[in-house]
C-alpha cells in the first residue's frame, strides 16, 4: 500500500519528476516526460505495479521501516534521508541531474555509523505497470526492455533475480559510498553512457545553488517561498518552457472516490499564474520561455485557445481509464489524458493576457507576436465573452455564466487597453473600453445579490464561489468597495471548514453537485491563500497572517503541498505538489511582507 500522500519528496530533472516515501520507495517515476507511461506505478495500485525500495533491510513480513530524518540538502531538489538502526546509520541520497540526454535517478547510500545491512528491490512494469519488461545483462550491465523503451540499472554491487524483481543485498559501514542509477533509453538505440554518480550529484547541487542565487526575495517567509520556487521549476518542463499542474495523475480530492483527474499537462491557468509568480521573484528566463512555449502551442488557431496543452503543445489529450490499476486508496477511476482540454473556460483568456501584460511590465523583451496574440484574443473576446461556459473549476455539468469567467474577461480587455495605451500595440482603444465598461456593467448587475451583499458563483444561482475572491486582487473592484468586503465576509461565513479554510464550492456529497459530479473534496488550498491575500488587501492583517501561517503548517515536512486539504481526515489530497497550491504560497508571502504583516 501506497503512503500519505504528504509522505513522499519530490525529486526531478525538469523533465519528469519521481515521488520517494519515507522507507525510500520510488512509487511514481514516468519516464521520460512527465507525461509518458510510468515505470513505477505503485502509488496508483500495488508493488506489482512498480517501485523501488532502497533501505535497511527488513524481514520479509515486516513492514519497510521509515527514516528516522530527512531534509533536501540546502536549497536544491536533492533529497537526503537517514535511518538509525540497531546496527547503525545510514544514508541514502537521491536525485535526479537536470540533463540534455538520457534520463537518470540518482541513489547513492552511505554508511554513517555502525555496519548496516542494506536492500534494493527493483521491480520495473512499463505502461503503469501492465507490462512486465524483459530484464537481461548486457556487458555487465542490467536492462529491462519492452516495446520502444528500455531502462538501464547499474550499480558496483552484486544483483540477482527473484520473482520477476532485482535485488542487491548489502552492508555499509562508515565512509562507504554505494551508487544505483536507472537511465532510460530508446530501446533501438546504443546503450547510455555509464553514470557518474558523484560528478554528477555535485553538478546538480551546483546547478540549485546558482539557480536559488536569482530569487529576489529576503523577507521572512523566505524558506517557505524558495522552496515553492525550486517546486514550481521542478514542474517546467525545460525543452520547450511547457509546465505541468502537478507530475501526478489520479491523486483523489475524495479520499475512495472519482475525483481523479490527471494534471500532468500545462494548463495555461496554472502556467500563467506560475509566470506571474516567478517573475515576481526575479526569474525573467522562465517566463521567456514559458512565453514562447504559449506562441508556439496556440500557434495557428488562437481564437480557438485551449484551456491545457501537452507540455510540448500538443492539443490531443484524449482521457481514458487504466482499469488494471486499483487507484490510491482505492479511489477508481484511474485517468491519463484529460478530457477537459477542450471545454470552453472564458477565464483563460483573463489569465493568459495577464501574465503577458506583467511580463510587459517587468521588463521582458517585447515580443510583437505576443502583442498580436493578445489582439487576437480580445477579438474572440468581443464576441464570445456574452456565452456560458465551464468555468475556472472545470465543471462536468451543464455550462452556466460564471461570475469569475466574466471578471477575467473584463481583465483580458483592461489590460489590452493598458497595452495599446503604451504604445506597443494598435487597437479600437474607444471600442474596448466600450467592451470593458459593458462587461463590468454586466457583472455588477447579474453576479451580484444585493440582499446577501455578495457576489454569487454564476448569474441567477444562489451559490458562493471562491474564485470570487480573485475580484479584488485583478483590480475589478477595489478593496474596500462593500460589495468586496460582503463577498469576503460571505464566503468565510459559507465556505469555511472548522479549521478556517476556504472549500471551492459548495458539493453534495453523494449526489451530482454543480460541478457535475458525486462526492465531497477537501479545502482547496489556493482558494485558502486568496482569501489571507484579500483579508490583508481590506485591512485584516493580523487574520491574514494568521491564517497564511496555519497554511504553512500544513505543508509536509520537506514543505510541500497537495492541491486540497481534508479536514475530515487531516491529511493532504489531490496530485502532488500542485503548483496551484505553491503559486498563491508565494504570491500571499509577497503581499504580507509588503504590508509588514508578519510575527516574530
Amino acid at each position: 500500500m501506497a503512503g500519505r500522500i504528504e509522505d513522499y519528496a519530490l525529486i526531478g530533472d525538469m523533465q519528469t519528476a519521481a515521488l520517494v516515501c519515507r522507507d525510500g520507495t520510488v512509487d511514481w517515476l514516468c519516464l521520460p516526460r512527465f507525461d509518458s507511461h510510468a515505470v513505477f506505478a505503485g502509488l496508483l495500485g500495488t508493488e506489482e505495479h512498480g517501485f523501488w525500495r532502497l533501505g535497511p533491510a527488513h524481514a520479509a513480513d515486516a513492514k519497510p521501516p521509515t527514516a528516522s530524518r530527512r531534509g533536501y540538502r540546502g536549497d536544491s531538489l536533492i533529497l537526503e534521508s537517514e535511518w538509525d538502526t540497531p546496527r547503525g546509520t545510514v544514508r541514502v541520497t537521491d536525485f535526479m541531474p537536470p540533463r540534455d540526454g538520457a534520463p537518470q535517478l540518482i541513489r547513492i547510500v552511505e554508511g554513517v555509523t555502525g555496519r548496516v545491512p542494506m536492500r534494493s528491490a527493483l521491480r520495473m512494469r512499463f505502461s503503469y505497470g501492465r507490462v512486465v519488461p524483459w530484464v537481461h545483462k548486457h556487458e555487465g550491465r542490467t536492462v529491462a526492455v519492452a516495446g520502444p523503451d528500455s531502462v538501464w540499472f547499474d550499480t558496483d554491487t552484486e544483483t540477482y533475480g527473484k520473482s520477476l524483481t532485482t535485488y542487491s543485498d548489502f552492508t555499509v559501514a562508515p565512509g562507504d559510498r554505494i551508487a544505483f542509477t536507472i537511465s532510460w533509453q530508446p530501446s533501438h538505440k546504443e546503450p547510455p553512457p555509464l553514470p557518474e554518480p558523484e560528478a554528477s550529484l555535485e553538478a546538480t547541487e551546483e546547478f540549485w545553488h546558482e539557480w536559488v542565487e536569482h530569487c529576489t526575495y529576503h523577507g521572512p517567509y523566505r524558506e517557505a517561498v524558495i522552496r515553492s520556487l525550486i517546486t514550481l521549476k521542478a514542474l517546467t518542463y525545460a525543452p520547450t518552457g511547457g509546465i505541468v499542474a502537478a507530475p501526478t495523475t489520479s491523486l483523489p480530492e475524495d479520499i475512495g472516490g472519482v475525483r481523479n483527474w490527471d494534471y500532468r499537462y500545462t494548463w495555461l491557468r496554472d502556467a500563467a499564474i506560475t509566470l506571474s509568480s516567478l517573475l515576481r521573484t526575479g526569474y525573467r528566463e522562465e517566463a521567456r520561455a514559458w512565453r514562447e512555449w504559449l506562441l508556439r502551442a496556440v500557434a495557428g488557431d488562437p481564437e480557438n485557445l485551449q484551456i491545457m496543452y501537452g507540455i510540448a503543445g500538443e492539443r490531443e489529450l484524449g482521457e481514458a481509464e487504466l482499469d488494471w490499476l486499483p487507484g490510491y486508496e482505492n479511489s477508481a477511476p484511474v485517468r491519463v489524458g484529460n478530457g477537459a482540454a477542450h471545454q470552453l473556460q472564458l477565464d483563460v483568456y483573463g489569465e493568459v493576457t495577464e501574465a503577458l501584460h506583467l511580463g510587459h511590465m517587468t521588463g521582458l523583451a517585447r515580443s510583437d507576436y505576443a502583442s498580436l496574440l493578445q489582439l487576437k484574443l480580445i477579438r474572440y473576446l468581443e464576441d464570445h465573452w456574452q456565452e456560458p461556459d465551464e468555468g475556472i473549476w472545470e465543471v462536468r455539468g451543464p455550462r452556466r455564466h460564471f461570475v469569475h469567467s466574466k471578471v477575467m474577461a473584463w481583465v483580458a480587455v483592461d489590460r489590452t487597453i493598458k497595452l495599446i495605451e503604451s504604445g506597443d500595440a494598435d487597437g479600437p482603444l474607444e471600442r474596448w473600453k466600450e467592451l470593458r465598461d459593458d462587461i463590468h456593467r454586466d457583472v455588477c448587475e447579474k453576479g451580484y445579490d444585493k440582499e446577501r451583499n455578495t457576489f454569487t458563483q454564476s448569474y441567477g444561482s444562489q451559490e458562493l464561489d471562491a474564485s470570487l475572491l480573485l475580484i479584488p486582487q485583478m483590480g475589478f473592484l477595489p478593496p474596500d468597495d462593500k460589495r468586496v468586503i460582503g463577498t469576503i465576509e460571505a464566503i468565510q461565513r459559507e465556505l469555511s471548514t472548522a479549521d478556517g479554510f476556504i472549500l471551492r464550492y459548495p458539493t453534495e456529497g453523494d449526489n451530482e453537485g454543480v460541478d457535475g459530479l458525486p462526492g465531497d473534496e477537501g479545502a482547496f488550498l489556493a482558494c485558502s491563500f486568496w482569501m489571507a491575500d484579500d483579508l490583508a488587501m481590506i485591512g485584516r492583517v493580523d487574520e491574514a497572517r494568521k491564517l497564511f501561517e496555519k497554511l504553512l503548517d500544513l505543508r509536509n515536512d520537506l514543505g510541500l503541498l497537495a492541491e486540497e486539504w481534508d479536514p475530515r481526515l487531516q491529511r493532504q489530497v489531490g496530485n502532488f505538489p500542485q503548483a496551484f497550491s505553491h503559486v498563491p504560497l508565494i504570491d500571499t508571502a509577497l503581499r504580507l511582507t509588503a504590508s509588514g504583516a508578519y510575527g516574530g
